[in-house]
């Protein structure tokens, strides 16, 4: 097997993966040891926690964060970099609970989204090798009509972002592989380093007043007008409480637990490519993601390695060998890469709702508690958002953004904690059976 695989220099507790060994900081937060009082707790430090902590500090209340790991563990840290418009798939379906002008709301929002992120990282001068440049690539001609709709309706939302349909013999521009049959480049989206931004997001947080915990595992949660979280060594009385572990979760909340899917997905990075191999694969240094159920995404990393991410897993477990598994795929686009070596392989869980629309609301029956998980992989762009929904909505600030997503439902899925996943992965061979069809 041609793979050389690295364990991180800087923080040997996240995954080993080409995020962890160039982490641009080093930050250590304690654990929590004793016992605070602050208007609110948050659980989980990812994005969503990172930002919901960051929006509520600049509206001047106190903040606990509590990681039961380090900061960005889990799939901020992980995840493929691209920073893509839109949340969620198909918000036509919501029209029935939402009316017209809310589907629009929230496509909207899926533009705003980009933007919170663009200025987040201006604000506190984040370095993560944020890079403009997107191109949606076709698989089939039905995808590249489906591209112009795309393209008609985002300049009918006032987006101001360049646009540009490529067809079959203009592909060579963005991409060197003659897999596509066309693509959609959007100039508003872009690709990161994650891990550093959600870094760079926790001193952010922190320089704010945000008090953060690292290794604090909450045990229990007693709720009321008073909430009490617990830990190994300490507790947390707030006035609210935010739950942002999305695909995390594991058990803390079983109603929000049933509602979101943890789904496997993979990436690896190759060793550094030469400048001139490195534009052949991507002339213009864009993030590209394919249509197929089984989607196909990739980009450059600063130091011109590939970075190739997808195969989402729903069965709950990883393969034995992502490189292994992983490497085909790579190939499949670029065979002429044949003899490029793996430096880094890594995985993580990505939280799926069954409708694809992020989950952001209030738990029920508790007015103080609030959550947001389900990004179904538009998570970079998405918790951003969520963060300044659920800040508003704490602070008692009037969120119509809000208010719409906690008014979509969502379903539990079937099958409780131990057949939800293989019932899922059912479904999901079905759709790339039809897709092959």
């Amino acid at each position: 097997m041609n793979a050389r695989v690295h364990q991180p220099v800087h923080s040997p507790q996240h995954a080993p993966s080409y995020y962890a060994a160039s982490a641009n900081r080093q930050l250590a937060y304690p654990p929590l040891q004793s016992a605070l009082r602050v208007d609110v707790c948050i659980v989980g430090a990812g994005f969503s926690g990172l930002n919901t902590a960051i929006e509520l500090a600049q509206k001047g209340l106190s903040v606990a964060l509590l990681e039961a790991h380090k900061i960005g563990w889990g799939a901020s840290g992980r995840n493929g970099g691209q920073l893509i418009r839109g949340v969620g798939h198909g918000v036509e379906q919501f029209e029935a609970v939402i009316g017209a002008q809310g589907v629009r709301e929230l496509k909207l929002m899926g533009l705003e989204a980009v933007e919170i992120v663009r200025q987040r990282i201006a604000q506190f001068n984040i370095d993560c090798d944020l890079t403009w440049g997107y191109c949606d690539l076709a698989n089939k001609p039905s995808h590249l009509d489906a591209f112009a709709e795309d393209m008609a309706e985002l300049k009918s939302l006032g987006y101001r972002h360049e646009l540009r349909l490529l067809q079959p013999e203009q592909m060579h521009q963005v991409v060197g592989s003659k897999r596509y049959l066309g693509g959609l480049i959007d100039m508003g989206s872009g690709h990161l380093h994650p891990l550093n931004l959600a870094l760079g997001e926790a001193a952010a947080a922190q320089s704010l007043g945000v008090q953060l915990f690292e290794d604090s595992a909450v045990s229990r949660i007693d709720y009321g007008d008073e909430i009490k979280v617990h830990t190994a060594q300490g507790v947390v009385r707030a006035t609210s409480l935010v739950l942002a572990c999305n695909a995390y979760l594991n058990g803390l909340n079983s109603n929000l637990g049933g509602k979101v899917l943890p789904a496997g997905s993979y990436v690896i990075a190759t060793e550094p490519l030469a400048e001139a191999e490195a534009r052949a694969l991507i002339p213009q240094n864009m993030a590209l993601c394919d249509q197929r159920v089984a989607l196909d995404y990739y980009r450059l990393s600063a130091d011109r390695r590939l970075l190739f991410g997808g195969a989402c897993h729903y069965s709950g477990r990883d393969p034995a060998d992502i490189a292994g598994y992983m490497r085909p795929k790579m190939l499949a686009v670029f065979p002429h890469l044949k003899d490029v070596k793996i430096d880094y392989q890594w995985g993580g869980m990505i939280g799926i709702g069954a409708n694809r629309l992020p989950q952001i609301g209030r738990l029920k029956g508790q007015a103080n508690v609030y959550y947001a998980q389900a990004y179904s992989g538009h998570g970079v762009n998405a918790t951003h958002l969520a963060g300044k929904l659920l800040s508003e909505a704490i602070a008692g600030q009037q969120s119509r953004g809000f208010d719409l997503f906690a008014q979509v439902p969502h379903l539990t899925f079937p099958g409780g904690k131990y057949l939800r996943s293989p019932l899922l992965a059912l479904g999901m061979l079905w759709h790339r059976c039809k897709e092959l069809l």
